[in-house]
């Protein structure tokens, strides 16, 4: 059998992207945001699931998502918290897994689809089709070469490991993954979850980063560059879109990282004790921080806070209102 190359073509774009992704993780790894800030490191995975979850015309609110991992009642489809669960527990084998693992690969889809797919961790045995909500994007390749193709792609991976950039690397694979759509369900899911395993091979900072959130953002150009390379029969436009979602959600992190590096210790305190999605009264966060003093908590934690852009007012018109709540942003 001879060897398969994924067709795509290394353009000035990508080398681009690629010097101005390396350059923002230096900068990002600096602020050591993630090793010093459990609660960013939990919100950043629950945007992952999320919207990898909303890609997929997952119908729960990130605030809901957030209520199932705290174990919390939630009202919605059954199927759809199960697949919240599911999310949850393969993320958390990112640096676990061995990325160039193909039988990995297949355990972690099955962990993916526990109790909601048939064929939970096996490649599927029908035909299968790519689609934009109703838009059929493309007819995948018959079920009977799946495995060959895999075995295929995953074997190119191996060789190509220490020869073409990570970044590069992870792209084409995702691209691949989705041409060759390989189970019967958790195809988009499973892409990009294994892109980010690839990239926290590299860089452990990838498994904190959610570049799903910014796959949603730009929904319909994911589909479009799709659709374009299936046309065009490599995946170069595809790398450069993914490319630059790598780019801007780093972009975004890092000015995160810079904000919460300049504040108080006042703030980072409030910060520290604040859920996301949750809605505060000043007595909780009195009770919280151990505080007796509303003025002291007005004038050293919630104002700055406030200024910062860190924590809003749920009824902002009303700053003094007596239901005054306060949520981190």
């Amino acid at each position: 059998m001879n060897r398969y190359e994924p067709p795509f073509t290394i353009t000035n774009q990508m080398l681009f992207l690629v010097s101005e992704i390396s350059e923002k993780l230096g900068r990002i790894a600096a602020y050591r945001c993630f090793e010093t800030k459990p609660q960013l490191r939990r919100n950043n995975r629950i945007k992952s699931v999320h919207s990898s979850l909303k890609i997929e015309s997952g119908s729960l609110s990130e605030g809901m998502v957030r209520s199932v991992l705290n174990h919390q009642t939630v009202i919605g489809p059954e199927k759809e918290i199960q697949e919240v669960i599911n999310a949850f527990a393969a993320y958390d084998k990112i640096g676990t897994v061995d990325p160039y693992s193909l039988q990995a690969l297949k355990m972690l889809h099955g962990t993916m689809t526990y109790l909601t797919v048939e064929e939970s961790g096996e490649f599927r045995q029908g035909g299968e089709g790519v689609f934009d909500g109703t838009r059929c994007i493309f007819m995948a390749p018959p079920p009977e070469i799946v495995p060959s193709l895999m075995e295929q792609l995953f074997s190119w991976m191996k060789r190509n490991s220490k020869v073409l950039h990570p970044l590069i690397l992870s792209c084409v694979f995702h691209y691949e993954f989705v041409f060759i759509h390989p189970f019967s369900d958790g195809n988009g899911r499973m892409a990009r979850l294994w892109q980010t395993i690839l990239l926290a091979d590299w860089n452990p900072i990838f498994k904190y980063i959610p570049l799903e959130s910014q796959i949603e953002a730009f929904q319909e150009g994911y589909y479009n560059a799709i659709d374009s390379c299936n046309s065009k029969g490599n995946s170069t436009e595809f790398v450069e879109f993914m490319l630059s979602r790598i780019n801007e959600v780093l972009e975004e992190v890092l000015k995160q990282s810079q904000t919460e590096g300049g504040i108080s210790e006042y703030v980072g305190r409030l910060l520290s004790v604040m859920e996301y999605d949750t809605a505060y009264s000043a007595s909780d966060l009195l009770n919280k921080l151990g505080l007796r003093s509303k003025e002291a908590l007005r004038h050293n934690y919630l104002e700055p806070a406030i200024a910062a852009g860190l924590v809003e007012r749920t009824i902002p018109e009303k700053p003094t209102s007596r239901n005054q709540r306060y949520r981190k942003k």
